[in-house]
């Protein structure tokens, strides 16, 4: 019999702008997209651990977060 003992999964996410908007509405739009994100995870009372969050030369995040699997325990993945 096996049971995992501790799971995570690392994602990188990239927020894209939406091309038919002007570009500030745009970039608005993405930070909000962004908190959005966030809060859901709070919401749902995931763990995660956001390793990296750049902003690219056009507005768009590409975010790099390590993040619970499922319901699994984390163990010592976010530390």
């Amino acid at each position: 019999m096996k049971r995992v003992k501790a799971a995570c999964i690392t994602q990188t996410l990239h927020f894209m702008l939406k091309e038919d908007l002007g570009h500030d509405y745009a970039v608005k739009m993405v930070d909000q997209e962004v908190l959005k994100y966030k809060g859901s995870l709070e919401k749902s009372r995931t763990k995660y651990k956001i390793l990296s969050e750049e902003r690219q030369d056009d507005g768009s995040v590409i975010m790099e977060i390590k993040k619970q699997y499922n319901t699994s325990p984390v163990g010592n993945y976010l530390e």
